[in-house]
């Protein structure tokens, strides 16, 4: 089979490969494991950072490779190489030698998938690298004129496209496109010799065209010096027990470090999550309902089909408060005897795919926001939060608020600083007394780490009131 110039899958193809001889290596070379894949992948991507009035960096790189896996029971073996060939996938099955041979069935195809969430069209070929500078250099200089007190801007765009193409021993083989792209900017001022910043990012798997419009980066100057204005008025947050309201969107972050990573199954499988075990069992307060998609169009989060073949899709992990289901790749997914869920995800061909979160959040519920504020006698809003620790088998959490305010006998008040929210995510959840009407996903900023490797993640949720929370503050 011959490759057309203008096909993504040139970039795989015909530079010393094959899609015929894809196949019959893989199927050659994984014929003793149960399971197991070709991964290959062509990846560009870009970097501008435009910092004290001047483009500090730009860069520009493309890489490709493959990376070789076969499994047999619990056993994995991979390798990969920076090198689409023949020759140096035949040398990579050498080391999948030495794997145990299966002893069960061969493991079935993933199911077939024709939707496509996303166009050939690569964002970094279509808009040229003058309008990008230009860019970022009008809206650091726009951000400067908004208001005297600012004194430093940072301005970040970043895109990337890649390829990518699952060849299995069984025939099956299936392409995605992904493109990512991303604004950010950051804001410094200064008044009465107080410094403090706000910061605002954007993104998705999407072209650059709704990042260079000049309604979405307006915004996110307006949205960046609107957080470092309120953070100068700023005061100590209090500390100790108390009601947590949470905004909607991107404070759904918490709910996707405490909650979400005991729920992949990997975790699940060996036991050493707070959720194993309690499939149709209550886990949170009536109400709470928590689901992973993948398959959200546009989102950072979402693919056509994750890194083993697997479409994505709309998995409910728990529904009105009550566990219904874990996120699964294949291999633990065919350990515990269900079904795959189209979460088998990894950083790049150099790393084996792992049960990994796409898009999750928490549905909306029928209260008034406002209502939900009215109810907290003294507690705090936390509207954003920034860097976090999180132990994954536990869920116990500690998140910094970047912009947060204290609540006063329902009524907002001052802004505070220096807030931490501390907890655990299966307490948490039974906390939960009140569910907003306003739920909103994250602007598309996210990425998740977990065992050395980092992709792209959505959250959100809609406006949260949890009960009994500890707060770590400042104020003496």
């Amino acid at each position: 089979m011959t490759i057309a110039a203008a096909d993504p899958r040139s970039f795989l193809y015909g530079h010393g490969l094959e899609p015929d001889e894809a196949r019959s290596l893989t199927e050659r070379l994984l014929a003793r494991a149960e399971d197991g894949e070709l991964y290959l992948q062509y990846r560009k991507t870009e970097a501008f950072g435009f910092d004290d009035g001047r483009l500090k960096t730009a860069s520009y790189n493309t890489d490709a490779g493959f990376g070789l896996r076969a499994v047999s029971g619990e056993q994995t073996a991979f390798a990969h190489a920076s090198e689409i060939s023949a020759a140096a996938i035949a040398r990579a099955g050498d080391t999948l030698a030495l794997i145990d041979p299966a002893t069960g069935p061969k493991a079935a195809a993933p199911r077939g998938n024709n939707r496509h969430l996303y166009t050939d069209a690569d964002p970094i070929d279509l808009v040229p690298f003058d309008v990008k500078v230009n860019l970022c250099q009008t809206i650091d200089a726009a951000a400067r004129a908004r208001d005297p007190r600012v004194v430093q801007v940072s301005v970040s765009l970043t895109g990337a496209w890649s390829v990518v193409e699952i060849v299995r021993p069984d025939g099956f083989v299936a392409t995605d496109i992904r493109p990512l792209t991303r604004l950010n900017v950051s804001i410094v001022v200064e008044q009465n010799g107080r410094r403090e910043s706000g910061s605002f990012g954007i993104g998705g798997r999407e072209l650059y065209d709704r990042l260079i419009a000049p309604e979405t980066w307006n915004r996110a100057i307006d949205e960046a010096l609107a957080q470092a204005l309120v953070n100068l008025e700023a005061v100590d947050a209090p500390a100790g027990e108390m009601t947590v309201l949470l905004g909607p969107g991107w404070p759904g972050v918490l709910l996707h470090e405490a909650v979400g990573h005991g729920l992949e199954g990997d975790f699940n499988r060996k036991g050493t999550s707070a959720f194993s075990g309690r499939i149709g069992t209550r886990v949170a307060a009536p109400g709470v309902t928590v689901v992973d998609d993948g398959s959200i169009g546009g989102r950072r989060g979402s693919l056509s089909i994750d890194d083993e073949g697997t479409p994505t899709q709309e998995n409910i992990l728990i529904e009105d408060g009550i566990l219904r289901g874990y996120i699964q790749d294949r291999m633990n997914a065919r350990l515990m005897g269900v079904a795959p869920t189209g979460n088998g995800r990894r950083e790049s061909f150099a790393h084996s795919p792992m049960p990994r979160m796409t898009n999750t959040f928490m549905r909306g519920g029928k209260d008034d926001p406002a209502e939900l504020l009215s109810r907290v006698k003294r507690g705090i809003f936390a509207k954003s939060f920034g860097g976090g620790q999180v132990d994954i088998v536990s869920g116990k959490f500690v998140f910094s608020c970047t912009e947060a305010y204290r609540i006063e006998d329902g009524r907002l008040g001052a802004p505070i600083k220096g807030a931490t929210l501390i907890g655990d995510g299966p307490s948490c959840l039974t906390k939960v007394r009140g569910i907003g009407n306003d739920f909103a996903l994250d602007e598309g900023i996210g990425m998740c780490g977990k065992g050395g490797q980092s992709v792209p993640a959505g959250v959100g949720q809609p406006t949260l009131l949890i009960e009994g929370l500890t707060v770590g503050g400042t104020a003496v």
